[in-house]
């Protein structure tokens, strides 16, 4: 499977979504070294008066990444949201992704993201303004309506089409639903049916089995991944080569967890400085430690350290006692039988991972 948006031939039909505090340059580097097909940055306001400020400086870095560097702006006027892409253009974006599915309410409350669902001939307004700014594609996130009793995603969808999108996100909630409840796969699948533009379905992709049935039950493109990939950069590159090859790849050993969570703490110190890196990492940490065996108990004092230096050192810590855990857990251990090895290849060091650690029935 493959999809191009605009001239940009994806790696694979798996992306990463934006999302706000989590998607910075640190964090995309780490899922793309993984084998995520595309990832986007974190939601940049379209007010010029917050360009400047440090947060959006930050957000709007992609340093060494290679194309497409996609950046995603978020606001409700026209003009602004020209602007703003305009701005972001200069700046190196390959790609101008528009917010249309955040549900904050913060965003919300600026009749941005979510809020414009219901207001079709705004959205019109908003999506021509910024295709005709830029000569780069454009692409749009968005939910499949405004509530259960209004979701007028396909609607939006054919707007989107004729004014020029050339991919679509779509997330199996409405507006109204935020986060809550079952993702809803129908709408996205009629949505696909409607336009001829990529699709990406998003919502609660949390493994590779379930990738699959969204894909065959909607007939999207591909899929988005978000809070999935909380505490496992390495899952959407799993799920990409699980659609290509049909065989699983476990989660990294132990030790290579280890390695690869220093690894993006000093990542984050680099890129955001001591003081403003330790707080942000502490998300991540509480994001890595959620996924480690239940029965290692780990002190709540983990998230409060202050400086890099003890940051580190507890989340070393941590995961020491879980490769000793894993160590001990291997030594009582029956031999299994793999039911899939796969060669290693020098090009995917996904595959070589595999080699290295074969997934056991």
């Amino acid at each position: 499977m493959s999809i191009a948006i605009g001239k940009y031939l994806l790696d694979n039909p798996v992306a990463l979504a934006p999302m706000a505090g989590v998607t910075d340059l640190p964090f995309r580097k780490l899922c793309r070294s993984f084998g995520a097909g595309y990832v986007v940055g974190e939601m940049l306001a379209s007010d010029p008066g917050l360009r400047l400020s440090r947060k959006s400086r930050l957000r709007g870095v992609h340093l060494d990444e290679p194309a497409p560097r996609a950046i995603q702006i978020v606001g409700w006027d026209p003009e602004m949201m020209a602007n703003a892409a305009r701005y972001n253009v200069e700046q190196g974006a390959s790609i101008i992704d528009i917010n249309m599915g955040c549900p904050a309410k913060k965003v919300c409350q600026r009749y941005a993201g979510s809020a414009l669902l219901d207001k079709e001939l705004q959205i019109a307004a908003i999506l021509e303004a910024v295709v005709e700014a830029v000569d780069v594609p454009v692409t749009l996130k968005i939910r499949t309506g405004v509530s259960p009793d209004n979701r007028n995603g396909v609607k939006i969808a054919r707007i989107a089409e004729q004014c020029g999108i050339r991919a679509l996100a779509v997330h199996g909630r409405t507006r109204a639903c935020k986060y809550k409840g079952q993702v809803e796969y129908r709408t996205i699948r009629e949505i696909c049916n409607a336009v001829s533009i990529p699709v990406f379905a998003n919502g609660d992709i949390d493994s590779c089995e379930k990738a699959r049935a969204v894909l065959i039950e909607t007939g999207a493109s591909g899929v988005m991944i978000g809070r999935g990939a909380h505490g496992k950069p390495w899952f959407p590159g799993r799920v990409a080569y699980f659609l290509e090859t049909n065989l699983l790849i476990p989660d990294p050993a132990p030790a290579e967890q280890a390695e690869l969570v220093l690894a993006h703490l000093e990542d984050m110190y680099r890129f955001y400085g001591s003081s403003q890196g330790v707080r942000i990492a502490r998300k991540h940490i509480k994001w890595y430690v959620e996924k480690l065996p239940r029965q290692m108990a780990v002190d709540s004092d983990v998230y409060r350290a202050e400086s890099p230096h003890v940051q580190l050192a507890n989340v070393r810590e941590i995961y020491q006692e879980y490769c000793q855990l894993a160590e001990n857990k291997q030594s009582h251990c029956q031999p299994k039988i793999p039911y899939s090895i796969v060669a290693p290849m020098e090009s995917n060091p996904l595959k070589q991972s595999a080699m290295k650690a074969p997934v056991y029935l």
